[in-house]
């Protein structure tokens, strides 16, 4: 399909996809649970719509050009969506000059239209904020009657591009915290995570714009909306070309100095780096994967449709509040290309249990079990293909508390305990399960999970045009121990 045809009017893409009716490839091979019933749902917390737009900078104040970055309605995004499994998404359009008048007055009526003709995926209102020094965020509001007038009070006072005349003032870390400091009062919590972090970095272990210190501040300042960041940035589709083949010259997420690695930031994949160190000191601190989409590789973008690479699965009933609220939680995993669709991560000692996102609390000295259960599809993924995972890794840190320097990025207790392949898990139907035993657990510690379907015992840095569907990985969310 044309960029014409999918940015026009939104009416007739809404007609052309109805038959792209969910599950799409990637939805989950179980049975379907009862209606508000807790299960895992795959969706997207950064996708741009046609009110990504551009500027017109000879008109004072510059006049924005609808489809001047990202061309999809938010209809358009919805469906795709669908089509491709996801159950929840948010509309997250970034700004420039009094955009916040464009995501008010445009992006947010045709969100509620969204709703209206895509009902089986729940839609949230949000933005991707130009986060005041740093790079960018995704704002995600609870779905009220405030919803609208909360995002405006947000974007207009503090998006850094927002004003105009430019003023430099505004990209100042501290107004950021002033940001987070507002939302934490808001009668009900937004969710904000951080974008690409490591993007701008300037070589691999260097950060950029977003920095170690900023995130502790805002996990500080607001430790209930500030969760987390993603783990797996968008735009994984940069070096295919429309024909399919590979552009040797173009790199994953557009990460051009600091390398993803299997995908994912290098503030993730790094075990002992800056993720472990703030789980380290005890921190919720959450990962998250995405499309980031603006133009579909198929028509000359960079990005995979929302749900077609990248997805992040939620644990919760199917309703804004419960996946919202599973978000803020941590009850979460991401997964790319569709190699796993369910994964369990339980944690056991002391008579009881906990799981992704959750803590457990047993007797010093006590012995732990951690087990490990995860969905294979089976079944071919948007790409065609049917991945298997190869190796699952178990990773555990000690959790020892805050650290005196906040650009510290490193856990050095953070550690592969254990790693599963084939001869050391069971097998039940599409389901794989693997357990692992410490005997006796002499601290606070957290458990987390990786999987690939690769051989690299840990993920290298992803070389200029690589092919994303070769090189897979899934994550878990930590599950934490506390001794009493």
């Amino acid at each position: 399909m044309s960029r014409h045809f999918v940015s026009r009017w939104i009416a007739l893409p809404v007609l052309g996809l109805a038959g792209c009716s969910g599950p799409g490839p990637g939805a989950p091979e179980r049975p379907v649970p009862e209606a508000g019933a807790a299960r895992w749902i795959a969706g997207d917390h950064h996708v741009h719509s046609r009110y990504s737009v551009g500027w017109d900078y000879s008109k004072t104040p510059p006049s924005p050009i609808l489809g001047g970055d990202a061309v999809y309605p938010i209809p358009m995004n919805a469906l795709m969506g669908r089509h491709y499994g996801l159950g929840w998404m948010v509309a997250t359009d970034h700004g420039g000059p009094n955009h916040s008048k464009v995501n008010l007055e445009r992006a947010w009526p045709e969100l509620n239209f969204a709703r209206e003709v895509v009902p089986e995926v729940i839609q949230f209102y949000g933005m991707e904020l130009d986060t005041p020094g740093a790079d960018h965020s995704s704002i995600i509001l609870p779905h009220d009657r405030d919803e609208a007038a909360h995002l405006h009070e947000v974007e207009s006072r503090f998006a850094k591009y927002e004003p105009w005349p430019r003023d430099t003032t505004w990209d100042r870390p501290s107004r950021m915290l002033e940001a987070l400091a507002v939302m934490r009062e808001f009668a009900r919590r937004p969710v904000v995570i951080a974008h690409h972090p490591s993007r701008s970095g300037a070589a691999p272990g260097q950060y950029g714009l977003t920095t170690p210190a900023e995130l502790r501040d805002w996990n500080d300042v607001a430790p209930e909306v500030a969760v987390g960041m993603e783990g797996a940035p968008g735009h994984q589709a940069m070096a295919i070309r429309p024909d399919g083949s590979l552009n040797q010259t173009r790199s994953r997420g557009y990460y051009l100095s600091a390398p993803t690695r299997g995908g994912f930031d290098q503030m993730t994949a790094v075990v002992g780096g800056f993720w472990d160190a703030m789980l380290g000191e005890g921190r919720h601190w959450w990962i998250t994967a995405n499309s980031d989409s603006h133009q579909n590789w198929r028509e000359g973008g960079a990005d995979f449709w929302p749900g077609e690479y990248s997805k992040t699965w939620v644990w919760a009933a199917p309703t804004h509040d419960a996946v919202l609220e599973g978000l803020r939680g941590g009850q979460v995993f991401v997964s790319l290309g569709d190699l796993v669709t369910g994964l369990f991560v339980t944690v056991r000692g002391g008579g009881a249990e906990a799981g992704i996102g959750g803590t457990l609390e047993v007797p010093g000295g006590s012995p732990v079990e951690v087990e490990i259960r995860w969905l294979d599809p089976g079944t071919p993924n948007s790409h065609g293909d049917n991945p298997a995972v190869a190796r699952v890794d178990l990773i555990v840190g000690q959790v020892t508390g805050p650290v005196s320097d906040r650009t510290s990025d490193n856990n050095p207790t953070a550690r592969v305990v254990a790693r599963f392949d084939s001869r050391q898990w069971r097998q039940d139907g599409a389901w794989r399960t693997a357990t692992w035993r410490l005997d006796r657990l002499q601290g606070n510690s957290y458990f987390r999970v990786r999987g690939t379907n690769g051989t690299e015992e840990e993920p290298a840095l992803d070389p200029p045009g690589e092919d994303p569907w070769s090189d897979l990985w899934f994550y878990s969310n930590p599950v934490f121990v506390r001794v009493r």
